[in-house]
């Protein structure tokens, strides 16, 4: 069973997750044509489940949708008591280090994990934790808000694999982690 940890996110031109209030309203600034899902859907077809940190989860209640999610989602947060009953048996409260996380995560059978949020993402790559990632880039700079990218401790290189460009704007970045 081979386990992986993945990373499918947007950024701004300047690696902004969310605008300087942390909204995301940007994603919209380019129009996606109905039924487009640049690569989500086959992305999606191969993880397990997903792990999300708690600004995440309660970003994407506060979405007027019915849950996006099919797989289970394990909330990490050492701040939330339990998981909304709206989302019981869809969402899994966690906590821990990310090592005992993924341990218990993995022990369900879970091995091949869509990575999410800011400060989830980051904490994986501080750890050296992510396998793969995939990037879009939105030409847009926000000037401000939460980066995907942070200081870590040591320098991490990936490979690129993939590159490609939708609607003659948008450009989706596929990295593979480079081990030696």
């Amino acid at each position: 069973m081979t386990k992986k940890n993945s990373v499918y996110i947007a950024t701004s031109l300047d690696g902004r997750i969310a605008d300087k209030n942390d909204g995301i309203a940007w994603l919209d600034a380019i129009p996606i044509p109905e039924g487009e899902d640049m690569g989500y859907y086959a992305f999606t077809k191969n993880i397990d489940a997903l792990v999300m940190g708690r600004n995440t989860f309660q970003t994407v209640l506060g979405f007027d949708v019915e849950w996006p999610y099919k797989k289970p989602v394990f909330v990490l947060s050492h701040s939330m008591k339990e998981i909304p009953k709206s989302h019981e048996g869809k969402a899994f409260l966690v906590n821990g280090t990310l090592t005992e996380v993924l341990k218990h995560i993995h022990a369900q059978g879970h091995t091949r994990l869509y990575i999410d949020g800011g400060a989830t993402i980051q904490s994986f790559l501080k750890e050296d934790l992510i396998d793969e990632m995939i990037i879009t880039t939105f030409p847009i700079v926000l000037g401000g808000g939460p980066t995907l990218f942070a200081d870590f401790p040591k320098e991490l290189q990936f490979e690129l694999v993939k590159s490609k460009v939708y609607f003659g704007q948008l450009v989706q970045n596929h990295l593979i982690r480079k081990r030696k």
